[in-house]
C-alpha cells in the first residue's frame, strides 16, 4: 500500500468517533489526492480558489471539497457553485460577499466563522468579543449557513499556550448550537481533539512535505 493511503489509515485508526478528517491537499497534486480517495478519503481542502476549482473539474466528483485560507472576494466565483464548506469567513465584508454570490448561484453555502484565538497578528478572525455580533448578522443572510467556528493556534512549541487557546475557542463554541469545531493541524491536533474538535486538518501528516510549485 502506498504512504498516502498508510498515513490515512493510521489516522482514521487512531480519530474518536465523531471528529472528521480534512485532509489539506493544497500544493499536492491531483495523483495524491487520487491516492487518499482510494483509501477511502473524502474531504479535501485547498487555500486558492482557481487550484481548486482545477482540481474539481479533474477529480471525482463525489469528494466534498473545503476552502480554507484566507479567500479574496473576487475569488469566490470560481468555488462557490461547489465548495461544501468555507472554514474562514473572517470579515462581515467577506460574509456579505459569500452570500451574494451563493444567491447568484442559487445555494446556500455552509460557512465556518473563523476566530482569531492565536498571539500572532498574522492570522485573521473575529475577537471573541465580536462573535455574539456576528452570529447575530450572518444569521440573517439567506445564502450561507453558519456550520460553526475554526482557528488556529499559534505556531510555538509551548503546548500549553496552544491548549489555552483551543480551549477559548471551545468556550466560545458550547455557547452555540453549531455542529462544527474546526481546530488542529498536523503538529496540534491530538491537543484540539482533547479540547474539543471534531474536525482536523491534515496536510503533512499525510502527504508529507508540500511543493508549492504544483498548481493542481
Amino acid at each position: 500500500m502506498n504512504m498516502i493511503a498508510d498515513n490515512i489509515l493510521a489516522l482514521k485508526s487512531v480519530l474518536p468517533t465523531g471528529v472528521e478528517l480534512v485532509a489539506v491537499s493544497k500544493f499536492h497534486p491531483a495523483q495524491a489526492i487520487e491516492e487518499a480517495y482510494a483509501a477511502g478519503q473524502r474531504l479535501f481542502a485547498e487555500s486558492r480558489p482557481q487550484e481548486l476549482l482545477a482540481k474539481y473539474k479533474a477529480l471525482p466528483h463525489d469528494i466534498k471539497w473545503h476552502f480554507i485560507g484566507h479567500l479574496q472576494t473576487n475569488k469566490i466565483k470560481y468555488i462557490i457553485p461547489f465548495v461544501s464548506l468555507i472554514h474562514s469567513i473572517d470579515s462581515l465584508r467577506l460574509a456579505d460577499a459569500v452570500n451574494e454570490q451563493a444567491l447568484r448561484a442559487g445555494r446556500v453555502v455552509d460557512v465556518l466563522l473563523q476566530v482569531h484565538i492565536a498571539r500572532e497578528d498574522s492570522k485573521q478572525g473575529f475577537g471573541d468579543d465580536e462573535i455574539s455580533q456576528v452570529v447575530d448578522y450572518c444569521g440573517g443572510l439567506n445564502g450561507i449557513k453558519i456550520a460553526g467556528f475554526m482557528g488556529m493556534a499559534t505556531s510555538t512549541e509551548d503546548m500549553t499556550l496552544v491548549r489555552s487557546e483551543f480551549m477559548t475557542l471551545k468556550r466560545i463554541y458550547d455557547v452555540y448550537n453549531f455542529p462544527i469545531l474546526s481546530m488542529g493541524m498536523s503538529d496540534d491536533y491530538e491537543i484540539a481533539m482533547d479540547c474539543g474538535s471534531n474536525m482536523v486538518r491534515m496536510g503533512s501528516k499525510i502527504f508529507g512535505n508540500r511543493n508549492n510549485q504544483i498548481k493542481c
